[in-house]
């Protein structure tokens, strides 16, 4: 009897490991969410110091917290993806139980990916996604209903009636679809409100200084802007100062810069992911993702072999920044509310 029970529980224990691709015991039957001593949950993204990943790492460092785990915040300085996978990598190397990560290319990182969960490190993807990988699930903000609400927020300051222009950065499909779903908008609920121009900015500052100049020129009756990233945001808002601040610049994404110049009505708004449920959500689903033997759904995921934690996509939500609301979105002001050390802890 106790050889058959003995049987029956290594059997179960090897569906589990190979189920999670980790040779690692399950989770606390008594705690299920709770870390085993040592176990580490790593973040890793590209240009490490852009201020949009420390709010995702710090509510993924108190998800981390709040069950016990270990986290570590990685990447490289650079705009490489070739430095990204080799940063990648070496946090690999300390055998992490799960890796969030924001891959700069798709493609360049479905061998990486699908390397580490070969080995035993489970992996979710966030921002940006590698979608031919197997990876376990995806966390974002939904473009579509961003560039949706950006343009609500500017026909309505604008009484629904209105010339406007957008600068692009084509080929970035967040930023093309942020675009798309703004004139969309336009067209099926605010149809007083006219496209008379586009030109493609490239998140380059100058490039937007002088589209939005030439706009004006051939438009003088422009009067809102909208572009689905802050750089050119910084260019357009200049431009709009020189014109005499009439035409209202609409943006994607915060810092202090931008939120500054919210605050002295350079820029009208900005939509902004909440990086905070990014990333705390991202830690949750890495977790599960990790821990597939705590799921069992109606499916056939078991008798497949397949992890049952497959998430293709999660929608973290967003928020319309304006003079109104700025300054709840300053990363000094958050972490000194929070008394913490960002990424740096």
């Amino acid at each position: 009897m106790m050889t058959t029970l003995r049987a029956r529980f290594l059997a179960g224990a090897a569906l589990a490991m190979a189920l999670s691709g980790a040779a690692t015991a399950p989770a606390n039957a008594a705690e299920p969410f709770r870390c085993a001593p040592g176990e580490l949950y790593a973040m890793n993204v590209m240009v490490s110091g852009v201020e949009y990943w420390f709010p995702v790492y710090e509510m993924f460092k108190q998800a981390g917290k709040q069950m016990g785990c270990e986290t570590i915040y990685t990447g490289t300085p650079d705009y490489d993806v070739t430095k990204q996978i080799a940063s990648f990598d070496q946090i690999l190397a300390r055998q992490p139980k799960g890796i969030l990560v924001h891959p700069m290319n798709s493609d360049p990182f479905i061998e990486p990916i699908n390397r580490a969960i070969e080995q035993g490190t489970a992996i979710v993807t966030f921002a940006a996604d590698s979608p031919n990988s197997n990876r376990t699930a995806f966390i974002t903000s939904n473009n579509d209903l961003e560039g949706k609400g950006a343009a609500d927020a500017v026909a309505e300051a604008m009484g629904g009636k209105g010339e406007y222009g957008v600068l692009e950065n084509p080929g970035q499909d967040n930023h093309d679809r942020r675009v798309a779903a703004f004139i969309k908008r336009m067209e099926e609920k605010w149809p007083d409100m006219k496209l008379v121009a586009r030109a493609a900015s490239n998140q380059d500052p100058n490039k937007a200084y002088q589209a939005v100049l030439s706009m004006a020129q051939a438009n003088p009756n422009l009067g809102a802007l909208f572009m689905p990233e802050a750089n050119s945001a910084l260019g357009a808002a200049q431009a709009s100062v020189e014109l005499g601040g009439k035409i209202k610049v609409m943006t994607a994404d915060v810092n202090a810069k931008i939120l500054d110049m919210i605050k002295a009505g350079q820029v009208f708004g900005s939509v902004n992911p909440n990086q905070g449920m990014q990333g705390y959500m991202g830690f949750m689903a890495l977790y599960m993702a990790a821990h597939p033997e705590l799921i069992d759904p109606m499916n056939d995921a078991k008798s497949a072999g397949k992890n049952p934690m497959v998430i293709p996509f999660i929608d973290n939500g967003y928020a319309v920044v304006t003079a109104s609301n700025a300054d709840d979105f300053y990363w000094d002001k958050y972490l000194k509310r929070r008394g913490t050390k960002g990424i740096d802890e």
